[in-house]
């Protein structure tokens, strides 16, 4: 109750945030609904539109530090605001899209811009600062689980208005969704104003961000965490932008890959609540590990079998619960790691591993398509690459305990 209480004040700041990032999330989520029909419809190529998913991926990582650093250092209101209104251009961009350059603009570089200023690391730094150290880490899984609600009305509303209209339409409807992120970025905004409640009184709190940096590439836990974080990124986007196309393939109805996405959505709140739950008791890093490997198994098994309509669902299920169960342990890794005062930044760093083999995913996994004719070379390493990164992070933690030299 007493944390309630002390909470109250920045309950609008923390819902707004929510709400960004949901929104944000569901409609960059559910993008790869629109590549059948977007690909026929404009002599675009799976390769081409994959392209683009993987230019968003990258672009959005190599903004992320950047975009930390200069929330941290100038406030978090006009980074998160300008990341929403290049949202809505984005969605405009690729909603009026003729050939691949409106689509890499669109999809690509307005889209991952605005994530890189709207998305995870911002509402994970910003909880950071709001919250007591001592439910930190179910407090970030909330605002994690916060990410996969929008999945569960955008991928829906996509397909629904598709369906019924077509791709352009779905895409206008996203773009009246991003218009919606401005003022909750404005809002959220308002952490501003707001003194963190467990900033560190250390050294880390005096460094200049080049030192953090600095600092950040020593440290052999962070670098093995943010190494791990790439097959992340790869799994991930793989399954968000190739899932649709696949099960529509494999003959199955196109809305079964929207309801799919929408049931990882449903069952990643689960999960990333349960995994927030989880830091704040035993070791982030071990239960990284335990995430990789798991997927990997789950995928396995998936692709193995010929896709039926019950097979899907149940995948979408237990892969939702794994899905984004890492972002709170990641973020919770980097306050304990670092302490608060450039979270947002060294989180960016950390990310852009994890961008670098959502590059791959998207793109790889589209190039080997067109290349095989099949996607069971990129599962082949999607899996291998999985069951690698997990048990090299698992062994790294028992062996090697995290050091930290900056505690928040």
């Amino acid at each position: 109750m007493s944390t309630f209480r002390a909470l109250r004040p920045v309950l609008p700041i923390l819902i707004a945030a929510a709400v960004m990032l949901s929104l944000s999330f569901g409609l960059r989520q559910s993008l790869g609904l629109f590549m059948p029909s977007l690909t026929q419809d404009i002599a675009v190529t799976i390769t081409d539109f994959t392209f683009a998913i993987a230019i968003q991926n990258l672009v959005w990582g190599l903004c992320q530090p950047f975009a930390g650093m200069f929330a941290d250092r100038w406030g978090y209101r006009p980074v998160m605001v300008g990341g929403a209104v290049f949202y809505a251009i984005g969605m405009i961009c690729l909603a009026n899209a003729n050939g691949t350059v409106m689509v890499v603009i669109g999809a690509g570089i307005c889209v991952g811009i605005a994530m890189a200023c709207a998305s995870f690391a911002m509402t994970m730094s910003l909880t950071s600062r709001l919250v007591p150290a001592s439910v930190r880490s179910t407090a970030l899984g909330v605002m994690s689980a916060a990410g996969s609600v929008g999945a569960m009305f955008t991928a829906p509303l996509g397909q629904f208005l598709e369906a019924l209209y077509d791709w352009r339409v779905g895409l206008f409807g996203f773009t009246i969704v991003a218009l919606v992120i401005i003022p909750a970025a404005w809002i959220a905004g308002r952490v501003d104003k707001e003194a963190p409640l467990t900033l560190s009184a250390n050294n880390s709190d005096r460094l200049p961000a080049s030192a953090a940096v600095a600092v950040a590439f020593r440290h052999a836990p962070f670098l093995v965490m943010a190494i791990a974080y790439f097959v992340c990124g790869m799994q991930l986007v793989f399954l968000t932008t190739h899932l649709p196309s696949y099960l529509v393939i494999c003959g199955m109805d196109p809305m079964l890959g929207a309801s799919a996405l929408g049931i990882i959505g449903g069952f990643n709140v689960v999960g990333s609540l349960f995994f927030g739950w989880a830091g704040g008791r035993w070791s982030k890093q071990v239960l990284l590990g335990i995430i990789y490997v798991s997927r990997s198994f789950v995928l396995a098994a998936y692709f193995i079998l010929p896709p039926t309509p019950t097979t899907t669902i149940l995948f979408a299920a237990v892969m939702g619960f794994l899905w984004l169960g890492v972002s709170p342990l990641v973020a919770g890794s980097v306050v304990e790691m670092f302490g608060l005062r450039w979270q947002a930044m060294i989180q960016g760093l950390a990310f852009f591993s994890h961008q670098i083999g959502s590059f791959f995913g998207a793109f790889g996994g589209g190039w080997l398509f067109d290349l095989l004719g099949s996607y069971d070379l990129a599962l082949q390493i999607g899996v291998g690459l999985g069951l690698f990164a997990g048990m090299a992070q698992i062994i790294f933690a028992l062996y090697r305990p995290p050091e930290q030299p900056m505690p928040a």
